[in-house]
């Protein structure tokens, strides 16, 4: 199983590897270890007798995915979304969109699942894709879905068939994910027992919508890299959940290209959808973008921008109090201005 997309890569393949190992031998390539290198070193561990490997395809220039799999010859393909990202080598989403469905090309069609909830995807989608969304997948259909700071919980059903599912792995953005894994297995052969399990073993990555408490107040850390689908997901989740006050915290986007001002414009109107009390930006060349989407927005809660972001950080639990909820978002690296 190939795993592509601008976000969510990892995710889905740990995804997929915890359930399926409930009941098959698995082998997957290890953290976000995406490229050609790490393919090779994951290779020579492997010893022969795997029910499945499961392979994440970094993208990094045009052509890349398209290699991946001449290479490594996957009879599945997943399909995680569409977003900005990598722009400063791909220069449009088109591109980008372009390499990414490379993957279905070379499976002609056949075995290869697509994320709907990522709305970019619609121009590349193919009557033989097989689709899954927070709706559901693969003929299954999601309902009741309960979101909370501790994990989501939804029924799976199909025909008279309903499955219990409960996941340590926040927001409605992941339904369709888990609702697709499950389906998946039980295809692969898994019992519902094994399924059930096997979800509810799935927990939030580091850096990537992981929850923890600081002083009273919820922080959920969701600092790994960023893209435009992630903010509109974590700006949701901030949204949905209840607390008596809550923060948002970014310092925007890396690698948007020639997108770079509308995507951040974009991304302050969605945080002020979310309507936070207190909204943090760290200060860098996208910041005046970021509030210009505010404004557009109405935002009316209160706007902070930090100069010095390792400070704040730092001294963040001086900064939030009992029954917060912050969402902190994406990471500005130091070779960025």
């Amino acid at each position: 199983i190939a795993v592509a997309g601008s976000y969510g890569k990892t995710t889905m393949k740990e995804l997929l590897n915890t359930v399926l190992s409930q009941g098959l031998k698995v082998s997957a390539t290890p953290a976000n270890k995406n490229v050609a290198r790490s393919h090779a070193q994951f290779a020579k561990k492997l010893t022969g007798d795997e029910d499945v490997i499961i392979i994440e395809y970094g993208e990094g220039a045009p052509g890349d995915v398209a290699r991946f799999a001449q290479v490594t010859q996957p009879t599945h393909g997943v399909i995680t979304g569409l977003a900005p990202a990598h722009l400063d080598k791909y220069k449009t989403l088109a591109a980008a969109g372009e390499d990414i469905f490379s993957l279905g090309t070379y499976l002609h069609g056949k075995n290869v699942y697509v994320n709907n909830d990522s709305d970019s995807v619609k121009p590349f989608l193919k009557k033989s894709y097989k689709l899954f969304d927070h709706t559901g997948a693969l003929g299954w259909k999601t309902s009741d879905i309960q979101l909370s700071l501790q994990g989501t919980s939804f029924h799976l059903d199909k025909g008279k068939k309903s499955l219990h599912l409960s996941s340590g792995l926040i927001g409605q953005h992941q339904v369709g994910y888990l609702s697709f894994v499950a389906a998946l297995a039980l295809q692969f052969g898994l019992t519902d027992k094994q399924v059930i399990d096997g979800i509810a073993k799935t927990k939030p990555f580091e850096h990537r919508m992981q929850p923890y408490q600081l002083s009273g107040a919820w922080i959920i850390d969701d600092t790994y890299n960023g893209n435009l689908e992630g903010i509109a997901a974590g700006t949701q989740v901030l949204k949905d959940l209840p607390a008596q006050r809550k923060l948002y915290v970014t310092p925007g986007l890396v690698d948007q290209g020639e997108e770079t001002e509308a995507v951040h414009i974009q991304v302050g109107k969605l945080i002020a959808g979310a309507k936070p009390d207190i909204v943090v930006l760290m200060r860098n060349s996208v910041t005046n973008y970021i509030e210009k989407g505010l404004k557009q927005a109405q935002y009316s809660g209160k706007l902070q921008i930090e100069d010095k972001p390792l400070e704040f950080y730092t001294n963040l639990t001086h900064f939030v109090a009992n029954g917060d909820l912050v969402v902190m978002q994406n990471d500005w690296p130091d070779n960025y201005a």
